[in-house]
């Protein structure tokens, strides 16, 4: 088992596991099926078996290569299934610009911070008509009850199936769109993800495959940094829970402005280098999960437990990311009794509310007024390419940095440098349709 430190989902599925010989059970009889009121006892069966990515698996059913779905409102199974789907983000770079209803108030289309007002933004803008080529009207969402049903699912170690039935199992619908020809359901997120749980589209699927004479299309889509991902999809065989394959993928983004190099050397001109924050000196080299962070924490704070159980992060991604976002001054700790959470500074909760280009100019602007950025990305603006690790070093060891030692930590930490210096150059070279 990891050193990691252990969430309380960890905690209590290690009791789960030992005292009810899970393992060897499963060894004996390939899965093991366990009641909610038996996980009830440990944890809120909700919140312990909420794995949306491969991130979010307690750390027992990572190491045993284990994953568990719902088959009935109150009982699971846990087993060796493959249970998750890879998303690749292709062509995100070139989103096609479409036009917000200028007579439409009550919803900010900069300040999305949920599943719900992304998806109503989506389809106020006509995504979802041009994604599928029809008018669609939103006709369901929610929870509901799947009928009775069975399904495959392969073995996540070779090439073998499961043979699995679902019995009135409890599901959930973000949004679904019918037109003449097609029900569209879609499942979303207001993050980048790199994998999700086909659960959240398959259970669907076949309660609503099942009751119409149209086709229905699984769509799973992602909102990250004013860009919508859309992930069209089809299951080829309705009865294999493995067999959903990508049709095709599309990128929106409203009303942008195009952000150039010389936008971005007026905020490197005019931003003035702060004292280094005695603060960790940034590991996290995607910055757009940074920006991710910031949203998720716009609605409430949350504690490191919170953030590793409920998004795309581990536990050791939790801190990097929380930390980097600390080091920009974005993210502040506050206390609520014993416990640790949290939570936007006045200063982020300013910038993540702003439009796209005025938003990333900040945000630069927030990377850029800490010395060892500023003096790399100096030497981009001179030679028209980024320092090399070994430089970037050397301008490290130069400056002020808060707690770094040894020159491996050096290394890993000049890898962060050149990463958000990159994602500032690609705000300057992303090609927006129109």
């Amino acid at each position: 088992m990891s050193t990691r430190r252990l969430t309380k989902n960890d905690k209590a599925w290690n009791q789960i596991f030992s005292e009810y010989n899970i393992l060897q059970k499963i060894r004996e009889e390939e899965f093991y099926k366990i009641e909610s009121k038996l996980i009830n006892k440990y944890r809120q069966s909700r919140l312990m078996t909420k794995f949306d990515h491969t991130a979010n698996l307690p750390a027992v059913f990572k190491h045993n290569n284990l994953r568990i779905l719902p088959i009935s409102r109150s009982s699971y199974i846990i087993g060796k299934f493959s249970n998750y789907k890879k998303v690749v983000y292709q062509g995100i770079d070139s989103p096609e610009a479409v036009r917000f209803p200028s007579y439409i108030k009550s919803i900010d289309y900069n300040n999305l911070f949920s599943e719900s007002s992304v998806l109503h933004c989506a389809y106020l803008c006509g995504m979802i008509d041009e994604l599928i080529g029809e008018k669609t009207y939103p006709t369901v969402s929610g929870r509901m009850t799947t009928d009775n049903f069975s399904f495959r699912v392969k073995s996540i170690e070779n090439k073998t199936y499961y043979n699995l039935s679902v019995n009135k199992s409890q599901v959930e619908i973000d949004g679904g769109y019918e037109s003449k020809n097609y029900l569209v359901i879609i499942e979303a997120k207001n993050t980048e993800v790199e994998d999700f749980i086909i659960r959240q589209l398959y259970y669907p699927y076949r309660v609503w495959q099942n009751k119409l004479n149209k086709e229905v299309i699984p769509v799973f889509l992602t909102y990250s940094n004013n860009t919508f991902s859309f992930f069209v999809y089809r299951f080829e065989d309705i009865k294999n829970y493995n067999s959903l394959k990508l049709v095709k993928q599309k990128h929106y983004i409203i009303n942008p402005r195009k952000i150039t190099l010389d936008d971005v050397k007026y905020v490197f001109e005019k931003t003035e280098v702060i004292d280094e924050p005695e603060v960790p000196f940034p590991q996290a080299d995607k910055f757009t999960r940074i920006i991710d962070l910031l949203t998720i924490l716009m609605n409430t704070e949350m504690s490191k437990d919170d953030i590793t159980e409920n998004y795309q992060f581990d536990v050791r991604q939790t801190d990097y990311y929380t930390n980097a976002a600390i080091y920009l001054g974005l993210v502040k700790k506050i206390k609520d009794g014993k416990l640790i959470k949290y939570t936007l500074t006045g200063k982020a909760r300013r910038i993540m509310i702003l439009p796209y280009k005025e938003k990333n100019m900040a945000l630069t602007a927030c990377i850029l007024e800490h010395e060892v950025f500023n003096r790399c990305f100096k030497v981009y603006l001179n030679h028209g390419k980024l320092p090399s690790i070994e430089s970037i070093v050397e301008i490290m060891l130069d400056s002020y940095i808060y707690n770094v030692s040894s020159m491996r930590t050096y290394k890993r930490r000049a890898q962060t440098v050149r990463k958000w210096l990159e994602w500032i150059i690609n705000l300057t070279q992303k090609k927006i349709k129109s």
